[in-house]
C-alpha cells in the first residue's frame, strides 16, 4: 500500500477507496509553485479535482467530481453516465450501430448507447483500474498510468498498451499525454472528459465566454451520428469565433484548424480565470452537461445539473472508421499513437 510518506512534494498519494473485489484505489495530489492543485485516481485514470487561483488569489475547484469511489462507480448507472474527469477509450464518441470494417473484416462492437457504441462500449477505459507506473517530483510534477486492454474488449481487435501521463507545469498547464501501441491493426480515438466550470464546480456555466477556433462542425443525424457532411459556422448559432456566452445546450464536434494548436478557450468574468485548450487532434467535441439526475451527489454536496460544466473533448471525428474522408483512425500493428492535449490557465482582470 502506498502512503503519503512514500512521496515527496509536489506529488502525494493516499487511499481513496476499494473496488468491490478489494482492489485498492489511490488518489494522487500534485501541486505547483503557483498554488495550482491537481488530484487523480486510479479508477478510470480520472481527474477528480483541479484547484486554480482566481484573479484575487482565492482557490477555485474548476472541475466536476465526486467525493467517494462508490459515487464514481454509481455514476455509470445513471440514465446518461457523465464520465466525470475520466479517460475515454477505446474510441471516443459514437460508432454507428457499433459496426466498422478493418482490413476487409467486419467488427461488431458492444452497443451501450441505444443501437450505437459510445466511448468504447461497456468495457471502456473509464470504468477500469489503471496501474500507476511512474511519478516525477521534478519542477513539473506528473503521474503516469498504464492500462493493458485485451484483444476483444468490447469487440475491438488488438491487445493495447496504453500509457496516460498527467503533468502539472509551472506555466499553470495540465498536460494530458497518451501513448498507445497495439499488437494488431485496430482503431483508436482517445480523449479526456473533465467538465470545467471556471466559476467553481458547484455553479453553472451560462455566464462564461466560450471561444472555438473552428469554421466547421460535423453534421449529425437524430442519433448524433455524423452524416459525413460538414456545416459552415459563418452566422451559425455555434459560431464561437469571436467568443460568446456558453450555450444552454451543445453536443457537437468542431473541425479544428490544424495550423493553429489553440482549439478553444473558456473565460470567467466573475473569477477572472481563463482556460485555453491546445491539442494535436483534428477535432474538439464540446458538450455542456454533468447532470447526475439528483441520484448521485457531487463533491461537497453539490447537485450537478444540465448546465454544471462544459467538456472540451479533443479527439478524432466520431464514427471515423465509417467515413473514408475523415481523418485516419487506424492504428497499425506496432505503430505508436500519440495524443497530447493541454489545458492552460491564467488570471485576467476585466
Amino acid at each position: 500500500m502506498l502512503s503519503f510518506s512514500e512521496f515527496k512534494k509536489p506529488v502525494l498519494a493516499k487511499k481513496f477507496g476499494e473496488m468491490p473485489d478489494g482492489t485498492l484505489i489511490m488518489k494522487y495530489h500534485l501541486v505547483n509553485q503557483n498554488g495550482m492543485e491537481l488530484e487523480l485516481i486510479d479508477y478510470g485514470a480520472t481527474l477528480t479535482a483541479l484547484r486554480v487561483p482566481d484573479a484575487i488569489g482565492n482557490s477555485v475547484d474548476v472541475v466536476l467530481g465526486f467525493d467517494t469511489l462508490a459515487q464514481y462507480i454509481d455514476s455509470f448507472t445513471l440514465p446518461s453516465p457523465p464520465y466525470l474527469g475520466a479517460a475515454i477509450g477505446r474510441f471516443a464518441g459514437r460508432i454507428n450501430q457499433g459496426l466498422f470494417y478493418l482490413n476487409n473484416k467486419l467488427f461488431q462492437l458492444e452497443k451501450n448507447s441505444a443501437t450505437h457504441t459510445l466511448h468504447g462500449g461497456h468495457h471502456n477505459f473509464s470504468q477500469v483500474v489503471w496501474q500507476k507506473v511512474a511519478h516525477e517530483n521534478s519542477e513539473n510534477p506528473s503521474v503516469t498510468f498504464l492500462y493493458l486492454s485485451p484483444a476483444g474488449a468490447s469487440g475491438f481487435p488488438g491487445n493495447l498498451r496504453v500509457e496516460l501521463k498527467y503533468t502539472l507545469t509551472e506555466k499553470n498547464e495540465i498536460v494530458v499525454d497518451y501513448q498507445v501501441i497495439s499488437d494488431q491493426d485496430t482503431i483508436i480515438n482517445l480523449t479526456h472528459h473533465s467538465y470545467f466550470n471556471l466559476d467553481g464546480h458547484d455553479s453553472d456555466i451560462q455566464n462564461q465566454d466560450l471561444f472555438v477556433h473552428a469554421t466547421q462542425i460535423l453534421e449529425v443525424d437524430d442519433d448524433n451520428i455524423p452524416t459525413g457532411k460538414y456545416i459552415n459556422l459563418q452566422g451559425h448559432k455555434y459560431q464561437f469565433n469571436p467568443a460568446q456566452k456558453c450555450p444552454n445546450y451543445i453536443d457537437n464536434t468542431f473541425v479544428l484548424n490544424n495550423n493553429n494548436p489553440l482549439a478553444a478557450s473558456l473565460y470567467s468574468p466573475k473569477k477572472g480565470i481563463k482556460m485555453e485548450v491546445f491539442t494535436n487532434q483534428p477535432a474538439i467535441h464540446i458538450y455542456v452537461g454533468g447532470n447526475c439526475f439528483k441520484q448521485v451527489e457531487g463533491k461537497q454536496q453539490a447537485h450537478y445539473h444540465a448546465l454544471s460544466g462544459i467538456c472540451f473533448e479533443a479527439q478524432n471525428f466520431p464514427d471515423a472508421p465509417n467515413h473514408e474522408h475523415f481523418p485516419n483512425c487506424i492504428l497499425r500493428k506496432n505503430d505508436l499513437y500519440q495524443h497530447q492535449t493541454i489545458y492552460k490557465f491564467q488570471n485576467l482582470f476585466t
